[in-house]
């Protein structure tokens, strides 16, 4: 009688492997080098494996910099989202910087979307939507398209909204062509 922890003798103990996405660090997988124990399962177990990496490729890049960490000093490039729960003073261009509560951010930023729970100062370029919850501190050049600021949220320094009418454009067109 062998003894599987929560399994029933009738059913057969699962490879360490199947139902686990591929492997970290760049390592070789192991099914591509040995073949299956059992065929049945391989096909469940390659499904899970291309949801993760579908769903890794749609959400792009993350980087976060957990509470107590401080990351001075960088540019951050090719990183879609950027969390801060520590300290970060850095220069960056990316599409969204989430700013916890007690994360602070100096520097630079243009971002497509910023949402601001904790500290931001310095100069920060919107270009979609800014959003400053109650707990939310903004301070520098702040240039944006939109701007939501919920009751508690301080916003101040040189703020400027950059969505533009049509007189507006035209005006800068002339001025860039003289």
């Amino acid at each position: 009688m062998a003894l599987h922890f929560g399994k029933r003798e009738t059913e057969q103990p699962k490879p360490l492997s199947s139902g686990m996405a591929a492997p970290r660090y760049g390592a070789a997988s192991p099914s591509a080098s040995q073949p299956p124990a059992n065929p049945e399962p391989a096909a469940p177990a390659t499904t899970p494996a291309a949801t993760t990496a579908t769903a890794a490729s749609e959400g792009g890049s993350k980087l976060t910099v957990g509470p107590n960490i401080k990351l001075k000093g960088v540019e951050i490039t090719d990183c879609d989202t950027l969390v801060v729960e520590g300290l970060v003073e850095a220069t960056m261009d990316s599409r969204v910087i989430q700013i916890a509560q007690q994360g602070e951010f100096k520097g630079s930023a243009e971002i497509d979307i910023a949402e601001i729970r904790g500290v931001f100062d310095g100069n920060l370029t919107v270009r979609q939507k800014l959003v400053i919850y109650s707990s939310g501190k903004v301070t520098g050049k702040i240039r944006y398209g939109k701007v939501v600021i919920e009751e508690g949220g301080q916003l101040s320094g040189d703020i400027e909204c950059t969505v533009s009418t049509s007189r507006s454009t035209s005006k800068p067109s002339m001025a860039l062509a003289a």
